[in-house]
């Protein structure tokens, strides 16, 4: 159960981002989010990106080649520069699923291969560093599969445009917040939410695993489950919950799979309803967050 503290720390900070959200949204024309309902949603038609946008930062144009296409009916994204594919509508309150797999490009260096999931991407194209959008991304970096990081943006004037949530969180002996069930109620707006299980001392050296990671070897597909519903959002990778924050903001946008030098391939992807599971997944976190008598 939660305790009195976090009870308060959660209105105070649903209090801080409806001002802030209030006076950005009242500035901008933003699209009327899809929620999905009765029928699953396949933004990927298997033969091209329609119903996509794509995105390269601007030192990286012109690229060499085609960065972003279709490959045996796959996303394929070769890993030059850096960007994004994204939807080209907003969505909310929807269960996302999706399978990657790396392919042979990395980035050259002896880190671990790097993209991501962008989440409830809102603002004008490439408003965060001229690279993303601001959104809340779910990490796909070898051994960090599902943390969260939060990326603010610019809207067109200049403004930045908040992105922050709350997790329960526990500090392991490197001090780095992990998510946990049990752990204490934490805002997070600039840094990294780590995964339940993230390995302590992970040195991210290119093609190693963290002794618990559940995402698939190298070569093999990894399924991603991101439910997004109301204002939380819970990761699933290969089935296990890695992953859970609340207090999101935004809580609808655009979906985007990061490039970030490195080659990688999406296959379906869909958009489902939120089925009666998903949806008590926030009815059990409000019975959390009551306050212990």
């Amino acid at each position: 159960m939660a305790t009195a503290q976090q009870s308060v720390l959660k209105l105070i900070v649903v209090s801080v981002l409806l001002i802030g959200a209030g006076e950005w949204c009242a500035a901008q024309d933003m699209p009327q989010p899809i929620e999905p309902k009765g029928e699953t949603i396949y933004p990927f038609n298997g033969r091209d990106l329609t119903g996509f946008t794509t995105w390269l930062r601007p030192e990286d144009r012109p690229a060499k080649g085609e960065v972003y296409g279709v490959t045996d009916g796959k996303i394929h994204i070769t890993g030059e520069g850096m960007g994004y594919v994204a939807t080209a509508s907003a969505y909310k309150n929807y269960h996302l699923s999706v399978e990657y797999k790396w392919g042979a490009r990395t980035d050259g260096s002896k880190y671990v291969r790097n993209s991501g999931i962008l989440l409830h991407a809102t603002g004008p194209p490439g408003n965060a560093r001229d690279t993303w959008m601001a959104s809340i991304e779910v990490q796909l970096a070898q051994g960090c599969e599902g943390d969260f990081i939060p990326i603010r943006g610019n809207d067109a004037s200049g403004k930045v445009i908040p992105v922050a949530f709350t997790a329960n969180a526990i500090r392991g002996a490197d001090r780095r917040p992990r998510w946990s069930e049990s752990g204490q109620a934490e805002e997070f707006t600039k840094s990294q939410l780590w995964w339940n299980n993230h390995q302590v001392g992970f040195q991210e050296l290119l093609d190693t695993r963290g002794k618990d990671d559940v995402a698939s070897p190298l070569g093999k597909w990894t399924l991603v489950e991101c439910i997004c519903c109301e204002d939380q959002i819970t990761v699933k990778v290969n089935g296990k919950t890695v992953n859970q924050c609340y207090n999101v903001y935004p809580t609808s946008g655009q979906i985007l799979l990061e490039n970030e030098k490195n080659e990688i391939f999406f296959r379906n992807l869909k958009i489902q309803p939120l089925s009666e599971e998903d949806s008590q997944l926030v009815e059990e976190r409000e019975a959390d967050d009551q306050p212990s008598k």
